[in-house]
């Protein structure tokens, strides 16, 4: 899925870290939610149906600063 119709990014400066120019990054959703993107992580297993990422906390800084928490 590579459409982001109805995200506001509010992180990353397209520094390539995930090989493609645009992730980490923390998006708002139209409803109020977050959409996390990063490297996916191992740590253990989710529920069927969820997913795991992993993201430095220098982009959640970064969020929380446009959302101006």
């Amino acid at each position: 899925m590579s459409e982001r119709a109805g995200l506001t990014r509010l992180t990353g400066n397209g520094n390539g870290e995930c090989g493609q120019g645009d992730c980490p990054n923390v998006y708002l959703t139209e409803k109020g939610s977050f959409v996390v993107q990063g490297d996916m992580f191992n740590g253990f297993t989710p529920p069927e149906g969820e997913g795991l990422v992993e993201i430095p906390e220098s982009v959640l800084r970064e969020a929380f600063r446009v959302l101006g928490w």
